[in-house]
């Protein structure tokens, strides 16, 4: 049985790695900081089809997928899944409340967004929001033209490169700064004239991600060729895990891994072409004595 790596995912404020398997449906793999993980790229990187309502749909024509994209999707699969997105407002009818929120990436990059309230602040972690708040709740086109609305009246983007994301992770200005920034945009965004009659406002309570994405313990900004830009088949990554943050997965080396890249690929232990496939390190919060045995995450 071949099971499938669908990237980093983030359960109950904690990191994970998601695995697919055709007709078994998915798992994960608790991710601990300290831990050794080791892995190998195995075969052709797939398409990984398309998610919807809770379930996958394997790729019609089990697809490859070059090494380099950040999206594990066929081109077909990738028109479908837009078909049903939110974020391509293609699907306004969705009835489901949905929060505008605020997130604080570096100094002077703030971006504007909004997430379903049932996913909670997962939306934040996946993006590697360091600090957030929300703004209002309310239906989906309401809090659309109010991100709208405070992308032009605020200047703030709704979209910041992960490259510039990445690039200041390591040497962030203490908390109490991050926090203030956050809250004075957000006294600024609740004092404009405009907002949806729909929309709810929602008091200013900063939160803060340093601790979840164990920031503190990151070894600096990574160095020219320590950011993994492509995996290819039989090229393995070994190392102590230290931090994650959105899709990263930092290693104490310096190396930074993208795991929207693992994502599509088969992966085993390094240098043994005979290993099954599975979700690795199957015991939740794999300790790292028992990562190093197994030879995987």
């Amino acid at each position: 049985m071949t099971w499938w790596c669908t990237g980093i995912r983030w359960q109950d404020g904690r990191p994970a790695i998601g695995w697919y398997g055709q007709g078994r449906g998915g798992r994960m793999s608790e991710l601990a900081y300290g831990q050794r993980i080791a892995f190998a790229a195995r075969g052709q990187r797939h398409c990984l089809g398309v998610w919807r309502a809770g379930k996958r749909t394997p790729c019609p024509t089990a697809d490859t997928v070059p090494g380099r994209t950040g999206n594990a999707q066929c081109p077909e699969c990738a028109r479908l899944d837009r078909s049903f997105s939110v974020a391509a407002d293609t699907n306004a009818a969705d009835p489901r409340t949905y929060r505008v929120y605020l997130a604080w990436f570096g100094p002077g990059m703030v971006k504007v967004g909004i997430t379903a309230e049932e996913r909670g602040s997962a939306r934040l972690l996946e993006q590697g929001a360091v600090t957030w708040a929300w703004l209002g709740r309310g239906p989906l086109m309401a809090t659309r033209r109010t991100e709208e609305l405070l992308r032009a009246a605020l200047g703030v983007p709704d979209r910041i490169p992960y490259a510039r994301k990445r690039a200041v992770r390591a040497h962030l200005p203490a908390a109490s700064d991050r926090a203030r920034e956050v809250a004075e945009l957000h006294a600024r965004a609740a004092a404009l004239a405009g907002w949806p009659e729909s929309l709810e406002r929602v008091e200013c309570e900063v939160a803060d991600h340093a601790a979840v994405f164990g920031l503190d313990a990151l070894p600096g900004l990574p160095g020219p060729g320590r950011v993994l830009t492509e995996m290819l088949s039989g090229g393995s990554v070994v190392g102590r895990l230290v931090g994650a943050a959105g899709p990263d997965l930092h290693l104490a080396d310096g190396l930074v891994v993208d795991t929207r890249l693992l994502a599509g690929w088969e992966l085993t232990a390094p240098g043994d072409e005979d290993v099954t496939s599975v979700p690795t390190a199957q015991l939740p919060a794999a300790s790292a004595a028992s990562a190093e045995q197994d030879g995987l995450f």
